[in-house]
């Protein structure tokens, strides 16, 4: 029987299931692998089921010549934690769980836009230090968005279940920055070609893209300083997108009205800046954070640990 490591403690259904097929060993912490852990695994491990921040680097694969393990079978559709091409010249499968998290990481989206936007945060921090006095006709006046702009930068599943959700829902209009071609954007959407002209033209602006080197800090003070002033920003994707410190410095000179984070650059790490800034709604990476959800991506992934024992094609490979 096949022996596969599950890094963090996954919904019983999932393990369950993965144990009739494999032997499984779990390992209950709940903080990313360390490089040590990454090449022990490589080393002692048919097959390995990761998660967001797991050391699978170029070093890891460097410090094992003929690893044992042949798949990473991630927890996740994003896999920057993974040194893909290490992985392929090392005879490892990667494979992830698209599509199982979409929707779901677009009604955080949502949630953010409305937050950040009508400045929600706020008006919670002030209920909840005793300093209400009462309504007022210009207390915590945020920006309406019914006929405003939405900017979407990366229009893969999750960008397009944004889009959905902002344009129908709350009837915004809808632009768009792709790296490549969208066949079909699934809204009335119009396709920018840069980013400083989303910048410039959004009212809310919603990264959507995948992480790894080609994307990292794509988002930057030239991209704050196009924006809007009374613009928000939302980011629902990976933290390293964005240059955090020039997103902190456009908040604090007042370049855009705010913004709503479900990840960060450092993880777990964020910055006091961003934390003692009022007009910043801040989440603890739970785009996903839904039983259903969750169970339904560990699925996906022993949908692939499956393929792969069976010598199958793998169902999602990267």
């Amino acid at each position: 029987m096949k022996k596969v490591l599950i890094t963090r403690r996954l919904p019983a259904a999932v393990v369950a299931r993965a144990r009739g097929d494999f032997e499984v060993v779990e390992r209950t912490a709940d903080a990313p692998m360390s490089l040590d852990e990454a090449i022990a695994a490589l080393r002692d491990f048919d097959a390995v089921v990761p998660t967001l921040g797991d050391a699978f680097t170029a070093r890891a694969f460097a410090a094992v010549q003929s690893p044992r393990c042949e798949l990473l079978a991630n927890f996740g559709v994003g896999y920057n934690h993974i040194d893909v091409a290490a992985a392929r010249a090392a005879g490892v499968a990667v494979t992830n769980t698209p599509g199982a998290v979409t929707e779901a990481t677009a009604d955080i989206a949502l949630m953010l836009i409305l937050m950040a936007a009508r400045r929600a945060s706020e008006g919670e921090a002030l209920v909840r230090s005793g300093r209400w006095t009462g309504w007022a006709p210009t207390q915590l006046l945020g920006l309406h968005l019914g006929g405003k702009t939405l900017g979407v930068v990366g229009m893969g599943r999750i960008g397009k279940a944004i889009a959905r959700r902002c344009h129908l829902a709350l009837g915004m209009e809808v632009v768009f920055f792709n790296r490549s071609p969208v066949a079909e954007p699934g809204v009335p959407a119009t396709r920018l070609d840069s980013l400083a002209a989303l910048a410039a033209r959004a009212d809310v602006v919603a990264i959507a893209l995948p992480g790894g080197p080609q994307t990292r800090h794509m988002i930057g003070a030239e991209f704050f300083a196009a924006m809007r002033r009374h613009a928000v920003f939302v980011n629902i994707a990976r933290g390293d997108i964005v240059d955090e410190a020039a997103l902190i410095a456009a908040l604090q000179a007042g370049e855009i009205a705010g913004a709503g984070l479900d990840v960060y650059e450092h993880e777990p790490e964020v910055p006091r800046a961003l934390i003692d800034l009022a007009n910043v709604t801040l989440l603890p990476h739970m785009g996903t954070a839904a039983l259903e959800v969750r169970e339904a991506m560990g699925m996906m992934a022993v949908d692939n640990l499956r393929a792969w024992a069976r010598a199958d094609p793998l169902p999602n490979p990267v």
